[in-house]
């Protein structure tokens, strides 16, 4: 179905990280398939890397996507030149820097939306100066989080409540007040920017104005489906009195092997020598290991790693961020030799949501990021959650408590990167809890349901489809009172 928008013009922002990013395209796809056109903000280097990606969707649909590009201050901020991707900055003492840069975007932002006048900005929640300009411009702008319903609800009770402060130390538990699902939590499991936020760092402060920015936006869209957390998407929109759409899993708008594999970011494995590789294993036998595209471990816990997937008896994909040494000083002496044919290590980017679609995929390692999270559901692939920073604790919970799709790396707990490294029998147990035997079964089992409801979601006449259709109403009908 093509509902015929014509006049409608929406402005998408994303945050520039790829994670921000690949959701966006979807959301712009999706706009596209309704006769909206839309236009994507970004700067020079990120902009060739989304055409590539939307130009399937250009042929398909008579609405182009479009590309608007400003410049990025990396020199301004003490940046790298050419550091204009969260992805490709050198090391995390300068992401402060690279928060401060973004702010730089507000004035050019601003004349675009002069220029551009659209009927609506979904700009990126990292930007909580863009409720205010394009306010200037009696633009309308909906919040984009990239996390789901479960993580804004928690994240918002624990801001409100602080029931980590009532506790005598980090290993002491506590339920979280008012949330549904009698969820309890330790302090080791609170994202640092909640339990810190008495310090008032400038990242603690950026996100404390992207909150207060929020409240006055006009509503969230959300990646995710209401047939997966029903309940906190009530609760998110009676209790905090939002608006919500929740119009995912907006990665399902990819159909074809192209689409999948090529998503703002070049593989640097062929797509069809992988799923070869995968064609020659027996269903549910293959563990797909992947941090992100953020997070880089230290040497010693990729040893670790490594020693857990020998051990444990289990093919494997392994994804390693492509600027992790060659394996020389990481990996057991004679690993990749001895693993040969039972696994396979990516050094860069993969084609994810083709690995988890694929049969002979039984688990996924994964650090909780949304984005793969919610792959991983659509796929019904079963995790195992190593959660690293921010709201990837609150995702775990809702993979392992409240779904029942997951188990915990339980030594992770309390671990961050500057932390303890997790010893190689801890990621062993969990690999076998979520391959082998009846838990697994189970397991496997309620993630399947799930994939084929997120599927129906997305169809005509399917939660987010509606909840889709609805969102473009409603800017319609905006729009015309203007």
């Amino acid at each position: 179905m093509n509902t015929s928008n014509p006049n409608l013009h929406i402005l998408l922002f994303p945050f520039l990280a790829h994670g921000h990013i690949i959701p966006t395209i979807d959301m712009a796809k999706l706009f596209a398939t309704r006769g909206v056109k839309s236009t994507i903000v970004t700067t020079p280097l990120n902009a060739s890397l989304i055409s590539k990606a939307i130009e399937k969707s250009k042929r398909h649909h008579h609405k182009v996507i479009q590309i608007q590009t400003i410049e990025f201050p990396c020199e301004e901020a003490g940046l790298p030149k050419g550091c204009e991707n969260m992805d490709s900055v050198p090391s995390q003492d300068l992401f402060l820097a690279f928060f401060h840069a973004t702010s730089l975007l507000r004035k050019p932002f601003e004349e675009l939306l002069l220029e551009q006048h659209p009927h609506c900005v979904i700009a990126d929640a990292f930007y909580s100066w863009a409720t205010d300009s394009a306010s200037k411009f009696g633009i309308p702008r909906i919040v984009f989080h990239g996390t789901c319903f479960f993580s804004l609800c928690a994240s918002d009770c624990m801001g409100l409540y602080e029931p980590h402060k009532n506790v005598s130390s980090d290993s002491d538990s506590f339920l979280v007040p008012r949330l549904p699902g009698e969820i309890k939590m330790t302090r080791k499991d609170v994202p640092a920017f909640i339990t810190n936020k008495e310090n008032s760092t400038e990242f603690v402060k950026l996100l404390e104005d992207a909150k207060e920015a929020q409240a006055r936006s006009y509503g969230v869209v959300v990646n995710s489906f209401y047939e997966l957390e029903n309940v906190y998407a009530d609760f998110y929109k009676n209790e905090f009195g939002r608006k919500a759409w929740p119009i995912g899993p907006v990665s399902l708008c990819n159909k074809d092997t192209g689409e999948k594999a090529n998503r703002a970011k070049e593989t640097t494995i062929d797509e069809f020598e992988c799923l070869k590789w995968l064609d020659t294993k027996k269903p549910n036998s293959v563990v797909y290991v992947s941090f992100g595209s953020l997070i880089s471990m230290p040497d010693s816990q990729l040893r670790e790693i490594a020693l857990s997937l020998e051990t444990s008896g289990q093919h494997f994909i392994w994804l390693v961020k492509k600027n992790e040494k060659d394996g020389a000083e990481w990996l057991p002496e004679g690993f990749e030799k001895i693993m040969e044919g039972k696994g396979l290590i990516i050094r860069g980017w993969a084609p994810q949501i083709l690995i988890l679609e694929h049969q002979a995929v039984g688990a996924f390692v994964t650090h909780c990021g949304w984005n793969s999270t919610l792959e991983a559901v659509a796929a019904g692939v079963p995790m195992i959650t190593w959660p690293i920073v921010a709201e990837q604790f609150f995702n775990e919970k809702l993979v392992t408590e409240v779904l029942e799709i997951g188990v915990p790396v339980e030594a992770v707990k309390g671990v961050r990167l500057e932390g303890e490294c997790v010893g190689c029998d801890a990621l062993e147990k969990a690999l076998k809890r979520v391959m082998i035997g009846e838990e697994a079964e189970e397991m496997r089992n309620k993630v399947k349901v799930l994939a084929q409801l997120a599927k129906q979601a997305v169809e005509e006449n399917g939660s987010s489809y509606l909840a889709f259709n609805a969102l473009i109403q409603e800017l319609v009908s905006l729009s015309l009172s203007r």
